[in-house]
Formats: structure tokens, sequence, C-alpha cells
């Protein structure tokens, strides 16, 4: 008597398909696409270029909620980020101490090459400050 696999077979490549789309859809959801984006405003305090193996551009923003009569921030909140592009690392080394704007992408996951964040800053813009609002 002889046994016929070929629907185990069948069964076996579909599965594996079936794998491989589930995997495939959430390493997109994870890593590629974009959870939120939007707009942080505050004082850019660090930005360095980070990393023993993958060099990532991170940077330290303190975002203010209150800002007192002397136009110092009262309570405040730090927004951690990482950038992607050299062109947007050089802008952010020369604003350096200053308020600025900036817009972000969300990832729901990191990956070493991209930096430690999973928020990527791709834009950067000098803020006026005058009055304690921002006006970008």
């Amino acid at each position: 008597m002889k046994v016929n696999f070929k629907p185990v077979k069948k069964i076996l490549y579909w599965i594996l398909f079936v794998l491989v789309i589930v995997i495939a859809a959430f390493m997109y959801f994870k890593y590629a696409f974009d959870y939120s984006k939007g707009y942080r405003a505050g004082l850019l305090q660090k930005f360095s270029e980070k990393g023993v193996v993958f060099k990532t551009y991170e940077g330290e923003m303190i975002l203010s909620s209150v800002q007192s009569n002397a136009n110092v921030a009262i309570a405040s909140e730090k927004f951690l980020f990482s950038v992607e592009e050299e062109v947007i690392a050089k802008q952010m080394e020369q604003t350096q101490g200053k308020h600025v704007v900036v817009h972000y992408r969300e990832k729901k996951g990191t990956l070493p090459w991209r930096g430690e964040s999973r928020y990527i800053v791709d834009s950067v813009k000098v803020a006026d400050v005058s009055g304690g609002t921002y006006h970008p």
C-alpha cells in the first residue's frame, strides 16, 4: 500500500505561504509604516552622532508647556528623536541651542541603522519665540 503525500505537501505549502505573508505584513507595519506624523516645537538641547557599528544621529529637545514671564520653561518634557538624512543632521548641528520646530514620523519599532528612537525627524526650522509663543 502506497501513501499519497501530495495533499499534505499542498497544505504545507499553503501554510508556509500564509506564514510568509503574515511575517511580511508584521515587518511592514512595525518598521516601515508611519504610525503618526506631526510637528514638535522646543529648545534643541543636544544633538550627536552615536553608535559602534551603525553611526546614527540622535537628538534631544526640551518641549516646554508652560513659560514664565522671563521666557523660561517651567514645565517641560524631553523629546528624543533620530535623524536619518545627513543634510538634516547638518541643519540640526547649526541650530543647536535654539528654539526649533521639527517635523517627525513615528514608527512602531526601531532598527539599528535608523536610530535609537521611534521618532524620525525629516525637517527642521528655527522658531520665532517672541512673546513666549512659537511662530514657525
